[in-house]
């Protein structure tokens, strides 16, 4: 089976510190997951950078650094894995779900205004698949309307807009280090911010609720911990060093699929001049007499392994049976995109020649 993503990290790039990770007996809290951030915010151009269990842990200390609360409602970008919805149900808060662009799958400024009431009390937008278009915009408005803004970053690293990168836009960023991601450690999540003092209560309340205090802790707050081991920040250094060189390779990969695709009615995910998109996912609208589910099962059929685009939030079960607000563009795109392999070992006119051989 072709598979859809390969990790870009191997054992004999790390062997070595492993070795020594375990020798010493630290296992956490030691040298490489102190580093670790600091490269993450070298890399990216931002001041402060924290580690997180999961994009889906950060998610949820950003909104609880917010105070969001039972009476309050959050717009979220509608097309994006269920995540970055539940964190705000968990808190009590309302989902409000924001349509995308069927072009870009990101939520564009005029359908936010749309959305935002007195009881909007921020902002969750969506880097769909890796692609920031559109951020830039999304931060002046909100800076604009006084709402702080969250990027849901998970696929995102490494991506950038006008020159500035995923992490230094938004006042809050959450990256993911899930096995689908461009980086990963099997798990794991950051938030990155260049606001101080959302930076100086993350560091409390990420560190169960401590500030140092004399010879020891004083708990000052109720808090978590979403400490990453030694060994999975030792895989994300290696892999940051050579980020930039995969993103390019992939780059090159989605144009392959774009040539071969794009003249017999497949459209590869867009993204504006000055955007860069690191290509987490290749991700196409099929043409209008393609099954898209089909399609999928097709190529399985033929060792080859895709999946949809993502999901359309507002049409999932839950928040469908519970607020009844499906938005259009993003169920078009759950019912109409796929996801095809991205990775060195591809065999980019297989996998297109494979579907463009399915007849429904």
């Amino acid at each position: 089976m072709m598979k859809l993503v390969k990790p870009y990290i191997g054992f004999d790039e790390v062997k070595e510190e492993f070795q020594q990770i375990l020798d010493s007996g630290v296992l956490t809290r030691g040298l490489y997951s102190a580093e670790w951030p600091r490269r993450l915010c070298e890399y990216i151009g931002v001041k402060h950078a924290f580690n997180a269990t999961s994009a889906t842990t950060a998610l949820a200390a950003c909104l609880e650094l917010l105070e969001i609360s039972s009476e309050d409602q959050v717009i979220v970008s509608d097309f994006s894995f269920p995540a970055s919805a539940n964190v705000i149900e968990a808190c009590g808060a309302r989902p409000v779900f924001a349509d995308v662009s069927r072009e870009t799958y990101n939520t564009q400024p005029s359908e936010l205004e749309k959305k935002i009431t007195p009881k909007t009390k921020a902002v969750i937008f969506v880097d769909a698949l890796g692609n920031p278009d559109g951020i830039g915009e999304i931060a002046r408005l909100c800076r604009k309307r006084g709402i702080p803004l969250i990027e849901d970053a998970a696929c995102a690293l490494g991506s950038s807009e006008g020159d500035v990168k995923v992490g230094a836009i938004a006042d809050l960023t959450c990256f993911s280090f899930h096995p689908r991601k461009l980086l990963t450690a099997g798990e794991g999540g950051a938030i990155s911010t260049n606001n101080d003092a959302y930076a100086e209560r993350l560091a409390v309340k990420l560190a169960h609720g401590a500030k140092p205090h004399g010879e020891g802790l004083d708990f000052v707050t109720y808090g978590y911990n979403y400490r990453l081991p030694e060994l999975q920040c030792v895989m994300l250094i290696k892999q940051l060093e050579k980020l930039d060189a995969i993103i390019a390779r992939r780059i090159a990969t989605q144009r392959q699929y774009k040539t071969l695709l794009e003249p017999r009615g497949y459209q590869a995910q867009a993204h504006a001049e000055g955007v860069v998109h690191n290509v987490q996912s290749v991700v196409f609208s099929v043409p209008q007499n393609v099954n898209r589910d089909g399609l999928i099962e097709y190529l399985k059929q033929n060792g080859i392994e895709s999946t949809i685009g993502t999901y359309c939030l507002s049409n999932c079960t839950y928040f469908k049976n519970k607020y009844d607000d499906v938005q259009e563009n993003a169920l078009w795109l759950e019912k109409n995109t796929i996801t095809l392999p991205c990775h060195d070992d591809v065999d980019v006119e297989r996998v297109a020649e494979c579907a463009l051989r399915y007849e429904p």
